[in-house]
């Protein structure tokens, strides 16, 4: 069973009013920066044995802080970070840098809502929802198998890549991903069996991680060892600076 913690970032000065997206240079205030070193605390006893990032400003400063928070505690974890595009945020083309307030009066904004699979936001650089779901999938499959059924694996990136890596852990149509929220510097856990992929954690901000250790005897980090056979745009403008639901 491969145990995956996705984090999302911390909070920017953009987070709420602007979708974010790719804007460069964009780090975490003095809010993001103290959730994530709540989140680094919470996280500090979890071994890992990857800790692998978007490759965004904002969300290599929260992985690092989580890192250099485990390493501080003795805790086996890698000594550098691996960078993933496939992790990267949405490209939302021209909608990039908006004010969602701006961009909610906009014809493509109820389709982002009700039928976010048909989507292709506008511009030369704007991506698929469908397209950043793959590209965020085909990476967590391929970590999976790089690093092995025992591993426990952290990802940092954003909320509509999350989202999107949820849904298809749920087997949920891409459409049904609005239902799923990931608030700044939460935590989701999802254990991939043989089988089928387990969602353990969803958005937590504050829960207990001790699950999360190797149990006394085991090779491996746990997230709840399953014994049943049992081997991703929300627009809610809470603390989102995501287009589609919690992302950027």
């Amino acid at each position: 069973m491969t145990t995956l913690l996705l984090v999302r970032h911390g909070l920017t000065r953009l987070t709420g009013p602007v979708l974010a997206g790719w804007t460069p240079e964009l780090s975490l205030d003095e809010r993001g920066q103290a959730q994530a070193r709540a989140l680094a605390a919470r996280l500090a006893t979890v071994p890992l044995d990857a800790i692998v990032s978007s490759p965004l400003d904002r969300c290599l400063e929260t992985a690092e802080v989580v890192a250099t928070a485990a390493r501080a505690a003795g805790t086996a974890v890698p000594a550098k970070l691996d960078i993933d595009e496939r992790f990267g945020e949405v490209h939302y083309g021209d909608w990039t840098g908006r004010p969602l307030a701006e961009l909610a009066k906009d014809p493509l904004w109820p389709v982002v809502q009700a039928h976010p699979s048909a989507v292709r936001f506008p511009g030369e650089e704007g991506e698929t929802l469908a397209g950043a779901q793959h590209r965020a999938v085909t990476a967590v499959r391929e970590w999976n198998e790089r690093l092995g059924p025992d591993a426990t694996y952290l990802v940092c990136s954003h909320g509509d890549i999350i989202k999107a890596v949820v849904a298809d852990a749920l087997g949920l149509h891409l459409d049904q991903f609005q239902r799923i929220h990931a608030d700044p510097a939460s935590l989701t856990v999802l254990s991939y069996t043989s089988l089928r992929p387990f969602v353990v954690r969803l958005n937590d901000t504050g829960g207990d991680v001790t699950a999360l250790l190797p149990k006394p005897g085991s090779d491996g980090a746990g997230a709840g060892d399953r014994d049943d056979g049992g081997d991703g745009a929300g627009g809610t403008g809470r603390d989102s600076d995501a287009a589609v639901g919690g992302g950027a």
